[in-house]
């Protein structure tokens, strides 16, 4: 039978996913659940990004660079420096979210061993991230 790693198997569960059959439950028997652990929008989307979704004409819808779609990694040069924050454009990484680019972070600045303090309250997955850098 396969297995986890050893990393794997020492993982603690996402606090944050654990909540979602609780939610499930409440909502089936009717109860108004206010989902405020998943970081999911809310709000509705502007019609002007709909309408581009719609609008695309592709037979493709490719990946874009792995370290973001470089008009963008511009304009975040641009912001940073009005804050006099002297970034270029090769310091910048556009990850796909906001936990994707905190474990990216852990596994640059962290090795195994080292002690991370984290101030409650906190995001709950900043301790299995810091886990999965050996820290």
């Amino acid at each position: 039978m396969p297995q986890s790693s050893k990393r794997g198997q020492i993982m603690p569960a996402s606090p944050i996913r654990k909540l979602v059959p609780l939610a499930n439950k409440a909502k089936a028997k009717g109860t108004i659940v206010y989902h405020l652990n998943i970081g999911q929008p809310d709000i509705k989307t502007p019609e002007v990004a709909m309408a581009a979704l719609r609008a695309i004409d592709r037979d493709v819808l490719e990946y874009s660079p792995s370290d973001g779609i470089l008009s963008l990694r511009n304009k975040l040069v641009e912001y940073y420096d009005r804050f006099d924050i002297n970034v270029t454009v090769d310091d910048i990484i556009v990850t796909t979210g906001g936990s994707e680019a905190v474990l990216f972070a852990f596994m640059a600045c962290l090795d195994p061993g080292d002690e991370i303090i984290v101030p409650e309250p906190a995001y709950a997955n900043y301790t299995a991230f810091a886990m999965s850098a050996g820290a």
